[in-house]
């Protein structure tokens, strides 16, 4: 979509300026024709409002809050079921936000609107804050009369999608505080005290035991090419993070993620509640199934799922029932497909999928709360081995010698 300046005459002679959205000039033409006007100059607008966000906004603007996202789709909700004007919502919308990125994308959106535009293709210009599922629903919306509903759904969708990352992000943060401290503790002990130890044993002049050999090994490796060590590990992170963001470098990574014992079922938990949800809202919003499945593609984070569905809408474009593929899927559990083919049976499948959401999202929540009581023993057990092993090399050798004496 792109958007372009006009003018143009109306059946009373009068000229007219103004914007609109359009996929190209051709079709904004063709849009001003059919409400009666005649075009006289119709041209991309290359410094759009859109355009500015997309491309200055993008690295100075911090990015959108998804709560600031909620808070406007529930306040338009609640002004269009009000019967307020679109145009006027999105004036007094773009006034009230406190993200000055959603301030100017909305009033921008405004601006679109009122010179002719649909709302989704309008918000279409704003991909950084309106993603494809978000346009896609408010298309819907708008077309079949039921935009305030769509705008709850996406509402309650945005904010059950939070919730999950939020819980699993807040998970996390213990275990990795406590890995973050551990290597630190035996980063410290092995480059400050063992080396101040390292020489008392030389002139101990007593015959050291292997694990005493191995930590003062490690202790002299560490000092010596401490440089060499970090600057490898940066490289190899930033390699790493490179090479993950290729197709083929995820697709490794995100395979190897779901065999990774307690990480790969919250995984599928993750990815499968959001499919459920975000399949769910779009079925419930009257979009057709073949245009929700490639809508929900891209709402997924894990690209092995991201490729089931890319093979479920080739095989429900050729005719066959979207509970098909799903079922002869491994990567999906047997209880969703068996869901879909009762939805597709009954015609429910909107609600049967926004059920099934609720029950693997109390599914991840169960999984994450036990997270912390998983991990915290083997960090324990770590650590413990960790320092274990530097007291056993330490005071090994300094019994032999008080002995010696």
């Amino acid at each position: 979509m792109a958007s372009f300046t006009y003018s143009a005459r109306n059946k009373g002679g009068l000229i007219q300026k103004g914007t609109m959205v359009a996929i190209d000039r051709a079709a904004a033409t063709a849009s001003l024709i059919e409400k009666g006007l005649s075009p006289i100059l119709v041209k991309e607008d290359h410094s759009s409002a859109g355009d500015k966000t997309s491309l200055l906004d993008k690295f100075i603007t911090p990015k959108v809050k998804l709560q600031d996202k909620v808070i406007f789709s529930r306040q338009f909700a609640t002004m269009i079921n009000a019967g307020v004007p679109i145009v006027q919502s999105l004036a007094i919308l773009s006034q009230q936000s406190e993200s000055k990125r959603l301030r100017a994308a909305i009033a921008d959106i405004s601006k679109q609107v009122e010179g002719g535009a649909t709302l989704a293709n309008a918000m279409a210009l704003h991909p950084e804050v309106f993603n494809n599922i978000y346009v896609n629903m408010v298309r819907a919306g708008e077309s079949g009369g039921i935009l305030d509903n769509v705008l709850e759904r996406l509402a309650t969708q945005q904010e059950k999608d939070a919730e999950v990352v939020g819980k699993i992000r807040s998970a996390m943060i213990y275990p990795g505080v406590i890995t973050v401290a551990t290597f630190g503790a035996f980063f410290f002990l092995m480059t400050v005290i063992v080396p101040k130890l390292a020489s008392i044993f030389k002139d101990g002049g007593i015959a050291l035991p292997w694990y005493t050999v191995l930590m003062l090994t490690i202790s002299k490796t560490l000092t010596t090419y401490y440089w060499l060590i970090i600057g490898g590990i940066v490289g190899g992170i930033v390699l790493f993070i490179r090479w993950y963001r290729t197709e083929a470098g995820k697709r490794v990574v995100d395979r190897i993620m779901l065999k990774v014992p307690i990480m790969g079922p919250i995984i599928v938990k993750v990815n499968v509640a959001r499919f459920a949800r975000t399949f769910g809202s779009l079925m419930a919003s009257g979009i057709s199934v073949l245009d929700a499945i490639n809508s929900t593609k891209s709402a997924l984070g894990n690209s092995v799922y991201r490729d089931e569905l890319a093979d479920v809408a080739t095989k429900v474009k050729n005719g066959r029932p979207m509970s098909e593929p799903i079922r002869a899927s491994k990567n999906f559990p047997a209880i969703v497909g068996q869901m879909i083919a009762v939805g597709e049976e009954t015609g429910q499948m909107d609600e049967i999928l926004l059920k099934l959401a609720d029950f693997y999202e109390k599914e991840v929540d169960t999984v994450v709360a036990g997270i912390t009581s998983i991990i915290e023993p083997i960090l324990i057990i770590v650590l413990g081995g960790m320092v274990g092993f530097i007291v056993i090399s330490v005071f090994g050798p300094i019994t032999a010698l008080e002995s010696g004496t």
